[in-house]
Formats: C-alpha cells, structure tokens, sequence
C-alpha cells in the first residue's frame, strides 16, 4: 500500500553485544589480582600454621612449649610441692588455705565480679597469691592500694631490695608492669626509674600478695636464664601446694554479674567497689589482638592500592569507529519504542515539533538562533502557505498530546506541513 511503511522484523535479544568483553579478556583483566590475593591467603595459611604453636599452653604448667611453664612445675615437684591446675573460680577459692600458693596467670581478664569474690577468699586465706602482670583493671580489686604505672621491657635487673627470695635469686629476667603503693608496705624489688616489677604486700590472717610485672621468668625458655629459676621456686614454693589458676572463658562464674549492692570487701567498701567495677569492662576493640588491628589496616591499605591501580583514568574523548553499523531507520525505531514504553508522549512531541521546527527555518530562512521562536517561524511558514485557516502555532508550539492517538495525528499534520512547504 503506498505511503505505508512496514516494519522490519525485530532482531533476537542476546545477551551480550559486540563491545562486551570476552571470558578471556576478563581473565586477563582479573588474573593479576586473583594472583596476587592467593599469594596473600596462602601467606597467612602459612604463617598462621608455622605460628599456631606460639602462644599454645601459655603459661600453663603441663606445657613443654617454651612459653609453658612445665619446667618450673617439675622443678617444684621434686621438691615437694605439688600443683594442681584449675580453670574455673570455683576451684581456685576452694583450693585457698594457709598452706597454697595460688598463682593466677591473668587476672586482667577476671570479671569485676570474679575479682571481688577472688580477694574476699584469698585476703582471710592465710596463703600466698601471686598475681602474674596485674594491670590497672585488676588492681583496684585484687590488691587495694596498689597502682601501676607504664610498662618496661623485660631485662636483667637486680632486686636492690631485701626480700630473701630475691636477694638470694640476683638478677632476673622481669619487666612489665611497675607497681606504687601507699603507704609503703611489704618489699619492693626489681625497681625501673624508682618503681618496682616485684611488689610483695602484707594480706590479712599471715599471708601476702606477690605481684610480678611480667610473667617471663616462669616460661620454660627463660627459667635456666639469670636467677629466675632460684627466684620461682622460692616465690612459688613457700607452701606444700599450688593451685595454679588459668582462667577460662567457659567458667561461669565469667558470666555472672553483680548486683551493685552485694557483699561489702573487709573494709566496707563495697558499694565504692561497684563503681570502680564499671571502669574494669572492656570494650569489643580491646578484647581484639593488636595483630589482628594491624592485620585489618594493612588489608584495607592494600585494598585502597589496589583500588587507585585498576581504577579507570579519565581523559580526553577518544574518537573511534563503531564496532557496527546501524541504520537510521533502525534508531529511530528503538527510540520510538523507548518513548511509548516510558509513555512518553510529550517528550516524543517535543522532539518531533523541534526537528520539523529546525528544518522548516532551514527551507524559509529563518535564522536558527529564532528557529523555535513563535514570533519569527509562524508568520514566515504563514507566508509561504495559501492556506492560512490551520493554528500553526498550536501546531509548532502547542501542548503535549493527551493520547498516543493524538500523538500520531500531531505527527501526521506535522509531516504534512512540512512537505506542503518544501513544494510551494
């Protein structure tokens, strides 16, 4: 039929086009970092694998490793004194009496509560306690009166004090925490810029605290070093019996909080003893290992690295070819489609009535800066036309179609206009 148009048949969706990028283009994009990702990982496993064994039995006095303190166990028990190893609160006060030592490996991460109920059963014991590096968060509680200062690194000192065990052990290997007391009582060895890394304090019923800086001269790797073992063993032998406490997060006494108007301490100073208790929690990042901190910084520095390195540089427009050639005909089909879909017709108005606008300028000699101006178009297409009768400027100029009826009758009057004037 003449005039009438048939449209071409749609071409099959694909899922990719000719500018998408090939399996093996992406592979080689992606095959530096993939590399370089599976060096770090397999890194880590290594690492981790070659340091799993470091920190294992720390301390504790069944451990070879050599940061266990197995020696110093078999030392003292050739000499008589038997250790029995606890995790639990529970067994650590029922274990206290005038002949046990208890040793707690660290009483910085005993709860508030578990402090409190620790130096109520050892304070009336009559044995000794040696607290192994107290920090700031357990002293309050587990020996009152008692401050630390900033930490040292482990070396050889001598004790410059008058304590036996220490006068007789010489120079060991400690460090760590220093301690303050006041008013001064009991010993105070081992001094770094006038405080001490050993601090022995007077408890009631006949027995004392003792508090170590650092726990070093008790791993097996340092214990033949120095007088260190001559010094554990009188320390930690004093008394037939140890009860060697390595607190665990499985015991339920960790769990367990006070109510804020529990049993006052020996000295009535219960309710003080809550207060000060809110300085002992610690927040989720302190519980986390430094490593761990560090580990997590240099990751994300890596990730910023390797975010500027494959980030895509902005620079001048680069002309090229197409990669296909697409008819006219077939863009301004897609276009149209796109309109009707967003239902769109008064933006397909507008580019219709711009373009026909344009191109009668063009053929009457309108200047193109007063091509869309109603004043200058519509009296030169008016002139050019016999027939006046038509509302030319609702037609250039007028409002949005209400229907896509509407929208194909302003197209058809508009091709119309446009064709009566290029043959007049």
């Amino acid at each position: 039929m003449t005039g009438t148009k048939t449209a071409a048949p749609p071409r099959p969706a694909t899922s990719t086009t000719s500018m998408s990028p090939s399996a093996q283009q992406i592979w080689r994009r992606v095959r530096g970092l993939l590399l370089a990702l599976a060096i770090l990982l397999a890194a880590g496993i290594a690492l981790a694998a070659v340091r799993s064994g470091d920190q294992h039995g720390r301390l504790d006095p069944r451990s070879a490793d050599p940061l266990g303190s197995r020696a110093v166990a078999e030392l003292l028990k050739d000499r008589g004194v038997s250790t029995r190893v606890v995790t639990t609160l529970a067994e650590a006060t029922e274990g206290t009496g005038p002949d046990t030592t208890l040793v707690v490996t660290q009483p910085n991460l005993l709860t508030f509560q578990q402090q409190r109920t620790l130096q109520d059963a050892t304070e009336i014991s009559g044995g000794r306690t040696v607290l192994l590096s107290p920090g700031p968060f357990s002293l309050d509680i587990l020996a009152p009166g008692v401050t630390a200062a900033d930490d040292t690194p482990v070396d050889a000192r001598e004790p410059r004090c008058s304590l036996p065990a220490a006068r007789d052990a010489g120079s060991v290997d400690i460090g760590g925490y220093r301690y303050a007391t006041d008013p001064p009582n009991g010993d105070a060895c081992y001094p770094t810029d006038g405080l001490p890394s050993l601090l022995r304090v007077d408890a009631q019923a006949g027995g004392d605290t003792v508090l170590l800086g650092s726990p070093d001269l008790l791993y097996n790797e340092r214990l033949a070093k120095q007088g260190n073992a001559s010094l554990a063993l009188q320390l930690l032998g004093s008394r037939p019996h140890i009860v060697w406490y390595l607190p665990s997060l499985s015991d339920p006494s960790a769990t367990e909080s006070g109510n804020g108007s529990g049993d006052n301490n020996a000295d009535g100073t219960g309710g003080q003893g809550d207060e000060d208790g809110g300085g002992n929690e610690s927040s989720f990042l302190d519980l986390i290992p430094s490593g761990w901190l560090w580990g997590t910084l240099q990751l994300a520095l890596a990730a910023v690295l390797a975010a500027v390195w494959r980030s895509r540089r902005l620079g001048p427009v680069v002309a090229e070819r197409l990669p296909v050639a697409i008819r006219a005909s077939e863009a301004t089909e897609g276009r149209a489609r796109l309109y009707r879909r967003a239902n769109a017709r008064d933006r397909a108005a507008s580019v219709l009535r711009t373009e026909t606008r344009t191109r009668l300028a063009s053929l009457l000699g309108v200047p193109p800066s007063e091509a869309h101006t109603p004043e200058a178009l519509v009296p030169a297409v008016s002139a050019q036309l016999p027939d006046t009768a038509r509302d030319l400027r609702t037609l250039l100029f007028g409002p949005a179609p209400a229907d896509d009826a509407a929208l194909i009758r302003l197209t058809d009057q508009l091709d119309a206009l446009e064709r009566e004037v290029r043959t007049s």
